[in-house]
Order: C-alpha cells, then sequence, then structure tokens
C-alpha cells in the first residue's frame, strides 16, 4: 500500500476532503506508525552495526537511527565474540576510577548508555560508553532497536504498509476520526478493528517469528 492509496481510503472512509484534514493525514499516519512501533515488538525493528574502539577511548556513537541497544559485543583479534553487559553509566566510573591509568584499560566488559541525543547537524546523537577502557583498537557489533522510515516520506510503500496494512488504516482512521471529534460508536470500532490487527501482527511477530515448529511445532488457538 502507498501513501497514496491510504490517503485514498482515510478520505473515503470518513467521506472528508476538506483542506485542513487533508493537510493532517500526514500526522494521522505518522501517528499510527508511532502507536505500532511501540506496540508490537518485530524483528523488522532490529538493526546490526559493526563499529570500532580506538585505543583509550571509551566511548562509541551510535548509528542515526539508534532507540535503544539490545546487544553489545566486541571482535577480538581472533574474530571471537565477547557479548557485554549493561550496567548503569556511574558503574564505569566505579568500575575504573582512573580512566587516564593504562594500567587498567583491557577488552571491554561492561557497557551502558553515556548520554542519548537525536542526530542532527549540531549533535553527533546517542553515545555508548564502556569498560574498562580498550587498551587495544577493538571492532564491536552492536545490535539496536530502530525506527523505520515513515510512510509519509517513503510513499511509495514501507514495511508496515505492505505487512501490516490493515493496522495502518484502522489506526490512521481512528486519528482522523478523532480529529473530526467524530461518533463515539463508529470511533471504537475503528480502534477495536486496529487492536484486532495489532493482536494478529503481535502473535506473528512476537510469537511465530520466535520459535521454531521442529521444537515447538505450530501454534494453535484455545477453542471455547
Amino acid at each position: 500500500m502507498t501513501y497514496s492509496e491510504l490517503t485514498t481510503l482515510i478520505k473515503n472512509f470518513t467521506d472528508n476532503s476538506e483542506t485542513t484534514f487533508d493537510n493532517t493525514i500526514a500526522d494521522f499516519v505518522k501517528n499510527t506508525e508511532d502507536r505500532i512501533f511501540n506496540l508490537v515488538q518485530s524483528d523488522f525493528f532490529r538493526k546490526n552495526q559493526i563499529g570500532s574502539f580506538s585505543t583509550g577511548n571509551r566511548f562509541l556513537t551510535c548509528p542515526n537511527d539508534f532507540i535503544l541497544s539490545f546487544s553489545l559485543a566486541v571482535i577480538d583479534g581472533s574474530s571471537d565474540y565477547h557479548f557485554l553487559e549493561k550496567k548503569h553509566p556511574s558503574f564505569m566510573q566505579e568500575y575504573v576510577p582512573d580512566i587516564a591509568d593504562t594500567s587498567l584499560r583491557g577488552l571491554p566488559l561492561y557497557y551502558a548508555d553515556f548520554d542519548k541525543e537525536y542526530s542532527t547537524s549540531s549533535s553527533s546523537g546517542t553515545s555508548i560508553v564502556v569498560a574498562p577502557v580498550p587498551d587495544s583498537n577493538y571492532s564491536v557489533e552492536l545490535h539496536y532497536l530502530h525506527k523505520p522510515t515513515s510512510l509519509v516520506s517513503n510513499t511509495s510503500g514501507t514495511w508496515l504498509s505492505q505487512n501490516a496494512r490493515e493496522a495502518m488504516l484502522y489506526g490512521s482512521l481512528v486519528e482522523a476520526y478523532t480529529f473530526m471529534k467524530g461518533e463515539q460508536g463508529l470511533l471504537d470500532t475503528y480502534e477495536k478493528r486496529f487492536l484486532q490487527s495489532i493482536d494478529r501482527l503481535k502473535n506473528r511477530a512476537e510469537a511465530r517469528g520466535r520459535r521454531d515448529e521442529y521444537r515447538y511445532d505450530s501454534l494453535r488457538s484455545q477453542v471455547s
């Protein structure tokens, strides 16, 4: 589903093509994408990024689309992975009280969110701190949560518009009908349809997608 197709559906369902309404449709879509993003733990929202630590530098700048981390691994000279344990930033200072002391350097064992900033032209974005301070140059692999590009920007179609079509439609209709101050009964119907589609998405993303049939067989719904 393209942005144009979704826009047409919203106008047809609400029977509204008034200028102010039309100019607000992009916000309806973005709000719906935010709801889906926060309600469904889809693997599509995960990314891997290879980076590097340099000797004596305990900070790692995160990718521009970084939201939060799932894991951070240091790769040593033998290409072995060492997964770091996530801690509070204050633990880093306690673990290495003197970051200038070269005798305290070593292979990083712990990491923490040092600061979280939105990446802009004047800000490099979120950074992660590790301890001990790296004693050598290391490659690192960051597994993290990212927010996909909006359908408003990628108008030809996104993963959500293609794979969560119903959620996108009814979520947008909830936003649109709330904006119109529409009749409560119909608004409740749209919200119910949206939540039903979210349940199906969660079942696919968080259940079927996290276990294989060889070990667990297929999922079954209880019949009452």
